[in-house]
């Protein structure tokens, strides 16, 4: 496993974007969003549409998987 970050592809809003997160934080995103049922496209634009400007979207969704697994 990868302790880097890796770049991956996301849609948001019909466009195409990248997100650079280390292994272990896009596989809790994506079992958070199996979870939820819902498609990991959805959750990032639900992370998306939350964040501040100040945030850029890697940490949002890092952000999102600590407070997800910390308030289980």
């Amino acid at each position: 496993m990868s302790t880097r970050p890796v770049k991956r592809s996301l849609t948001l809003k019909g466009h195409r974007t990248s997100v650079s997160l280390e292994d272990d934080f896009w596989n809790g995103f994506r079992d958070i969003a199996e979870a939820k049922s819902m498609p990991i496209n959805a959750l990032a634009a639900e992370i998306d549409a939350e964040r501040g400007l100040e945030t850029g979207l890697a940490t949002a969704i890092r952000l999102y998987v600590l407070r997800y697994y910390r308030d289980r």
